[in-house]
């Protein structure tokens, strides 16, 4: 069996089942191999995840601060050779007119990745500037593009949408899974603080999936950002999302468990005194 058919039918027997599909941003081949360990189902690497790890917000990924495919390129030398079984997908930002975007997703192919998401994506940019950039041929439907590229040479593709629209594109393109992103994921140190709620975001998930299935009933449904930063969160929009069939974590997986183990083991030794210490071998 093909490699990615293997990937599918696993992913599938596993909704089949009622499982959750969790996938997980990884910014550094620790987080990699510890997002395995603990039994993550993807791993998805893609630029923010350094910038994320390097203390700056994720959404320093869509700024001009480094060449994003090949900055995912270096990243996949680091975490591809760690990972030992769980399938490894690449952030393409598939708006470059710089990148011969066929050769690019040959070359991931064979460094070792399983597949593709559409990031940096510019759905995460409104108002004029994104009006703009759609005018000018820079615009989601070059993402769109990607993943039916992606899926033509048979790899796996989880694209993030942001409404109705963006479902079907890229159902119709041949996404395996789509992830209805909600934005930029809020808490911890450089998180966002402003958010739609989870009422919100339950209701776009659900019209998001909606329209998707009207046009492949076997597509996969995820979500991710915005308000669902924990595991409660994600338990709660599951309960109103019967169609949703897990949740991708990029921030909430590797960035705030760092932030917070970090800061409270530090804090922990920091507790300790000469007393404390005599204490112990007493």
């Amino acid at each position: 069996m093909k490699p990615y058919d293997q990937i599918i039918k696993i992913i599938k027997q596993k909704v089949e089942c009622s499982e959750l599909i969790i996938g997980a941003g990884a910014g550094t081949g620790l987080s990699a191999r510890s997002e395995e360990m603990g039994g993550v189902d993807l791993i998805i690497v893609y630029n923010s995840g350094r910038y994320r790890m390097a203390g700056r917000g994720s959404l320093a990924g869509l700024m001009p601060y480094g060449n994003a495919n090949q900055i995912v390129r270096e990243m996949g030398n680091e975490i591809l050779p760690i990972v030992k079984k769980t399938p490894v997908l690449a952030g393409v930002c598939g708006t470059d007119p710089f990148c011969n975007i066929p050769l690019f997703l040959d070359e991931l192919k064979a460094q070792g990745f399983s597949g593709i998401q559409n990031f940096p994506t510019v759905g995460l940019i409104d108002g004029k500037f994104r009006q703009h950039l759609e005018e000018t041929n820079m615009g989601y439907g070059l993402e769109v593009e990607l993943i039916r590229l992606a899926h033509e040479k048979e790899m796996l593709t989880t694209p993030y949408v942001f409404n109705p629209d963006d479902a079907v594109e890229m159902t119709k393109a041949g996404a395996d899974i789509i992830v209805v992103h909600l934005g930029l994921t809020i808490g911890g140190d450089i998180g966002a603080y402003t958010s739609c709620d989870l009422e919100t975001s339950i209701s776009l998930i659900n019209t998001c999936t909606s329209a998707a299935k009207a046009i492949r009933d076997d597509i996969i449904v995820l979500c991710h950002g915005g308000p669902i930063s924990e595991p409660k969160d994600v338990a709660y929009i599951l309960n109103s999302c019967p169609d949703c069939h897990g949740f991708y974590g990029a921030s909430s997986i590797e960035r705030l468990p760092t932030e917070t183990a970090i800061k409270d083991t530090v804090q922990n030794f920091k507790k300790l005194n000469r007393s404390h210490t005599r204490d112990l071998k007493q």
